[in-house]
């Protein structure tokens, strides 16, 4: 049995994992964020209530852990940041010990029960708050690395790539919060389409309004989602271009407009090389808890390979 964890900043989510076919949610508790030791008492605690002892503990965390010095990097449980958190949670909770990054177990989730079977190469894509990804080879993470975690492969929403020039549109350097400029993230999240869609001359709107008014053909909205669109639609194909993926499964809050995730399919599939006459992009399809499902595979995988 694999003890799953879904770490996020307000909550832990906890499932017992007995196959890729048994995934068992258990309960949800609050994240001790800034302190260590009550953190992994409640780790414990879920140890203790399982019904039987764990062959490992797996876990999908909103953070990324440096893959040279297994330092991890968590920007809203500060009680993990800057740890070697592998090493220090088999210390402290004795059992074996494999991390993901949450993008990283949202794609595994989709390669395994979700949009992503039968597929050799899955690509995770988030579009919501962030813009991010994860990339599943043949079942396991393109950069696995013995469960030491990760996250850095696949997160396309950073590096200075967005257009400044749509057609004869303007856009201003958008700055992002990982210091760069010029970032997917900074103009294609759903805080992003928000920014674009003020600095086209819109009122202020929540992207989930822009979309709507999108749909309702209002111009203004219309004009948004049209830059949107070809903002994204390019470096997406250029990824795929790379990856060769079998399908681009969407997670987010935006992804959950089918409308909008059918239109950016149907750009990125305009401008890559491979002819496509289905859906590349489609929405996500795991019925569980991408985390807990993407940490699950992690585990399973480690306890096959030994």
């Amino acid at each position: 049995m694999i003890l799953c964890f879904d770490i996020g900043g307000t909550s832990i989510k906890i499932a017992e994992a007995f196959g890729l076919d048994d995934i068992r949610p258990t309960i949800r508790v609050p994240t001790p964020a800034r302190d260590f030791t009550a953190f992994t008492a409640v780790l414990q605690s879920a140890i203790d209530a399982a019904p039987e002892r764990p062959d490992c503990l797996a876990f999908s965390i909103a953070g990324v852990i440096d893959p040279e010095t297994g330092l991890a990097t968590v920007a809203n449980i500060p009680c993990l940041s800057g740890r070697p958190l592998r090493a220090d949670l088999e210390t402290a909770l004795g059992l074996p010990v494999v991390l993901g990054n949450d993008a990283d177990c949202f794609a595994l989730a989709e390669a395994a029960i979700g949009a992503g079977r039968g597929h050799a190469v899955v690509f995770g894509i988030i579009l919501g708050t962030g813009v991010g990804g994860g990339i599943v080879v043949r079942g396991q993470l393109i950069n696995d690395g013995a469960g030491s975690g990760g996250g850095f492969a696949g997160e396309w929403g950073h590096g200075p790539v967005a257009q400044r020039i749509v057609g004869d549109t303007v856009l201003p350097a958008f700055p992002c919060g990982c210091g760069q400029t010029g970032c997917l993230d900074a103009v294609c999240s759903a805080r992003g389409m928000e920014k674009l869609h003020l600095a086209l001359g819109g009122a202020a709107r929540t992207a989930e309004d822009i979309i709507a008014a999108w749909q309702a053909e209002e111009p203004a909205a219309s004009r948004t989602i049209a830059i949107w669109l070809d903002l994204l639609s390019g470096p997406l194909a250029m990824v795929q271009n790379m990856l060769g993926a079998g399908i681009m499964a969407a997670g987010g809050g935006l992804s959950n407009a089918r409308p909008l995730i059918d239109a950016l399919d149907k750009a990125v599939r305009a401008r890559i090389l491979q002819r496509l006459s289905r859906p590349l992009i489609v929405q996500a399809q795991c019925p569980i808890e991408p985390g807990l499902v993407g940490a699950a595979v992690l585990g399973l995988n480690r306890k096959r390979d030994g």
